[in-house]
């Protein structure tokens, strides 16, 4: 017999939420073959068998969390029984098998075999009795979203021209109205469930909260000079970046500055751990909830490679294929909200980092500059830091550096030379 158990993925990542299990008793399994996904607080991932045989017994319910070393799946291995010569006592050493997660590999190459959905439109169609594999996707390569799985519920499956035309007028509403009834109880107090990435976001923030004396520092930054250099650069024919790549390398220069900003607490050695790499997490909004990809070594790139890996991490933490070292390493937390239209935030600080930058919206306004008014493009930035490694002073110096290379952006051409 084999033992497949929740492997440690490290980064604090030591339980997971059973959200599906995609084989049953008595199923024959293949090497790979997804077996069942799991929900941590950073990515949605799959179990897949270590062998080929037979799925004996399955020992975790969907929805329960489950620690590090936990056997969730039991299988006979292939040609096992077939084997009379081995003594009962030798297969009883046989040690159990412990195989990582693989995360979202391969989901691509199995578009054809199983419909792609995220583990929570899963839940939400399992919850609502709706198979998911007759829900036509309108998400990116066909996903079913949870709209997608809402609509069904409501509609019905979408039938094609010659469907429509076989069937008669009662026979077509039939199913409709039966969805209809179904679909009420949710659209009245209808509820989400608090499990999966959600629960374990939030167990991550209250842990900040409570670990965290956090205090929020605002200022603000004229873009004007840093916006007008992104469009020159553009109508030259360089390939365009965007102005959180700008910002992105100004934060770094800062916190060479200001190193205690890129640090961690190690309360019991009683130290403040300065880092000396510059990994720049970026806080990103997915369909599952908050994810933090990062950048790594970011005082090594350009504003261009920036950009470039900027890029890069956001999309595959939209398509839920971000790797473990994708997620991981992080020294300096970046929020970019400004798109959304906020104005205004007290962010919470990604702990065990000790600081996270939030930009908000730009909006042009009168500014007095050398005694006339004049129409600028500013942009409102929040700071929150940990008071117990920083004080309010080193924040305002530090968001003053920011500031100053962005407003004069050739200042920070300079300190790349």
């Amino acid at each position: 017999m084999v033992e497949v158990k929740l492997h440690d993925v490290g980064e604090g990542m030591t339980e997971g939420e059973i959200t599906q299990y995609l084989v049953n008793v008595g199923d024959q399994v293949k090497i790979d073959q997804p077996l069942v996904e799991v929900q941590t607080d950073k990515v949605s991932a799959e179990l897949p068998s270590p062998v080929a045989g037979t799925v004996k017994e399955i020992l975790a319910e969907v929805g329960e969390v489950v620690t590090v070393g936990t056997t969730v799946i039991v299988l006979e291995k292939e040609g096992a029984a077939a084997l009379p010569h081995e003594s009962k006592a030798s297969q009883e050493k046989e040690e159990p098998v412990s195989f990582t997660m693989k995360i979202n590999k391969g989901r691509a190459e199995r578009q054809s075999e199983r419909v792609l959905a995220t583990p929570y439109t899963r839940r939400i169609a399992l919850e609502n009795k709706v198979d998911i594999e007759q829900v036509s996707g309108t998400g990116p390569a066909g996903r079913v979203t949870d709209e997608d799985v809402i609509r069904f519920m409501k509609e019905g499956p979408t039938k094609t021209a010659e469907e429509t035309s076989h069937e008669e007028a009662p026979q077509a509403r039939e199913p409709v109205s039966e969805k209809k009834e179904e679909a009420a109880p949710v659209r009245a107090g209808k509820t989400i469930p608090y499990r999966g990435r959600r629960k374990q976001i939030g167990k991550k923030m209250t842990h900040s909260l409570m670990t965290i004396p956090h205090v929020t520092h605002f200022d603000e930054v004229d873009v004007t000079n840093v916006m007008k250099l992104r469009e020159e650069l553009k109508a030259e024919g360089i390939k365009p970046v965007s102005v959180a790549s700008f910002f992105i390398k100004a934060l770094v220069f800062a916190l060479k500055e200001y190193p205690v900003f890129n640090a961690v607490l190690d309360e019991e050695k009683e130290e403040i751990v300065l880092k000396e790499e510059y990994n720049i997490g970026l806080a990103a909004d997915t369909d599952e909830g908050l994810i933090v990809p990062v950048v790594q070594g970011a005082d090594r790139l350009s504003i261009t490679a920036i950009n470039d890996e900027m890029k890069r991490v956001m999309q595959l933490a939209k398509e839920n294929k971000l790797s473990k070292k994708d997620l991981t390493g992080g020294t300096f937390t970046v929020s970019n909200v400004g798109p959304l239209g906020s104005t205004g935030a007290t962010p919470i600080i990604n702990h065990p980092e000790v600081a996270l930058v939030a930009f908000h919206k730009t909006k042009k306004m009168p500014v007095v500059v050398n005694d006339e008014i004049v129409i600028r493009q500013m942009m409102n930035m929040s700071m929150s830091f940990d008071h117990r490694v920083a004080d309010g002073a080193t924040a305002v110096a530090f968001t003053s550096r920011f500031a100053e290379l962005i407003e004069n952006p050739t200042k920070m051409m300079l300190e790349m030379m």
